[in-house]
């Protein structure tokens, strides 16, 4: 009885824990969808008792560019300046300049960072790409030994939160955009999954600006209702970093590949073995 209630007790205790909330959102209109649907995440988050931090890129006028004005003072190689490099002496000795440094500090203290933004040809807009260009540093987002399912952000959850201009359907594996699953692999995996996160599923708002004011209600209830209880999800699956070779170029190793060479479906959408995509495999938990 006692390690029961034990267990309850630090089962209440994580879940009080995770009340950190960052969202970073790129719009430029306060009248705008995806306004509506980051104000809903604060408002529903804030009522869980969550601290909800915004990080609103268009009015702090964050800078897109990666360039050597992001690091104070000299750099080492000027003459051949490589960002990554550079930017991890920077951050190793606190010469990160001031936006990059402050952004870092809410994403170091968030449990739950949610991207907020338009799908802009088939990815994020240009000045949140900058965010994640700048923010997420080597050594500080990500180094060769912490990287993906031993990444330095394991401990934190992750998920985009973002309106198409298409209606669903142009997204589905037979139509003309393209398999959703897809266009979100080199977001969800490339970025949020490699730098550690656990990828929580992504909220897509599909073409609001083309559907009846009733219809976006219904969205944003929809996303109030999963805000409830999304503290608590589980998060989408990527192949562990434990089934690759380091020592022969991360190749996926024999004894993983015997073990599903029977099965209908590859591991992910990327690491799909040349067989079928794993259906909704970069869009529902569980797949």
């Amino acid at each position: 009885m006692a390690t029961a209630v034990r267990r309850m007790r630090l089962g209440q205790e994580k879940k009080r824990a995770v009340t950190k909330v960052l969202i970073v959102y790129a719009h430029q209109s306060s009248g705008s969808f995806n306004a509506a649907a980051k104000d809903a995440a604060v408002d529903v988050l804030t009522d869980q008792s969550c601290t909800v931090e915004v990080s609103d890129l268009y009015a702090i006028k964050f800078k897109a560019t990666a360039t050597a004005e992001d690091i104070t003072g000299d750099v080492k190689n000027a003459d051949h300046f490589r960002y990554a490099e550079e930017t991890k002496l920077a951050w190793e000795e606190g010469k990160l300049c001031a936006d990059i440094t402050e952004e870092q500090r809410k994403l170091t203290q968030a449990d739950l960072i949610i991207f907020q933004f338009p799908m802009y040809w088939f990815t994020v807009p240009a000045i949140m790409k900058g965010w994640i260009d700048r923010v997420l540093t080597l050594g500080y987002a990500y180094t060769p030994e912490k990287r993906y399912s031993q990444g330095l952000f394991k401990d934190k959850k992750a998920m985009l939160s973002f309106t198409t201009g298409s209606q669903e359907s142009m997204f589905s594996a037979d139509g003309i955009n393209g398999d959703m699953n897809v266009t979100l692999w080199p977001l969800q995996n490339g970025i949020l999954h490699y730098c550690g996160f656990q990828v929580l599923a992504p909220q897509i708002f599909w073409a609001p600006s083309h559907v009846p004011s009733e219809a976006r209600s219904t969205m944003l209830t929809r996303w109030r209702t999963r805000l409830l209880g999304v503290l608590e999800e589980k998060p989408l699956s990527f192949t562990p970093s434990d089934c690759f070779d380091g020592e022969k170029g991360f190749q996926l190793k024999p004894e993983v590949h015997e073990k599903h060479a029977a099965k209908e479906y590859g591991l992910t959408v990327g690491i799909h073995l040349g067989k079928a995509l794993p259906p909704n495999n970069q869009m529902k938990a569980g797949v």
